[in-house]
């Protein structure tokens, strides 16, 4: 449970997905192309949008259909990671405020990134969009024994970035985003019109909801002014 007294916030933890950048046409063409290669049904975008979120594999199972433990996941899973290895950023785009908001706020605090996507294809995303300078530490999809919406993540970015887990704040637009917050007890902040539905995401209950990155430095200079002031 996230502590009785929040500190002041010293850290921002970004989810990538949604959050900063559209990514939802290259992971949905990565998502047809290992169904069709699996003579399985494609899915239309807003579909697969709804199921991304918890990893790879997990997109992978929900879209086919299979059960975690089917042989046929195994293959399905490596076709889709070669496809969107190789089209990582055809369509993916920066977000409308995304990069002032780095810029913005990485001038006052340290800045990190935390994706259940995998490292790979992360880096390669941030790589084209020449986002990986903003960010001071990031966990990956696989780097940490369990992913949002567990703390652990928030927790080693904590570390690495020599603060407390409650003085992060989480930035995302999924529930996992805002359960992983809330479980580290940082203060949470969930984006709308993501890759989550809206109702969704409301349910885990963040602490703020913005509709564009470019409230979010108001948000924590908000909170910086009620703690210290």
């Amino acid at each position: 449970m996230p502590p009785p007294v929040k500190r002041p916030p010293r850290a921002v933890v970004f989810d990538l997905d949604g959050t900063l950048v559209d990514s939802s046409r290259d992971i949905a063409a990565a998502v047809n192309h290992a169904l069709a290669q699996s003579a399985l049904p494609t899915l239309p975008l807003a579909r697969v949008k709804s199921l991304v979120g918890d990893g790879a594999r997990v997109l992978m199972q929900r879209a086919s259909g299979f059960d975690d433990h089917d042989a046929r996941l195994t293959p399905l899973l490596a076709d889709f990671l070669d496809y969107y290895a190789a089209h990582a950023a055809t369509f993916t785009r920066a977000l409308p405020g995304a990069l002032e908001a780095l810029v913005e706020l990485g001038s006052r605090f340290p800045l990190a990134l935390a994706t259940n996507k995998p490292r790979q294809t992360t880096e390669l995303v941030l790589a084209a969009l020449g986002l990986t300078r903003h960010f001071r530490a990031i966990v990956a999809g696989g780097d940490p024994p369990r992913q949002k919406p567990s703390a652990e993540p928030l927790c080693f970015l904590a570390e690495k970035l020599g603060v407390e887990p409650n003085e992060l704040v989480m930035v995302g637009d999924g529930p996992q985003d805002v359960r992983a917050g809330r479980a580290a007890g940082a203060r949470t902040v969930a984006v709308r019109g993501g890759m989550a539905e809206e109702e969704r995401l409301l349910a885990a209950a963040p602490d703020v909801v913005i509709d564009s990155l470019s409230e979010l430095p108001a948000v924590i200079e908000r909170w910086c002014a009620e703690v210290t002031g």
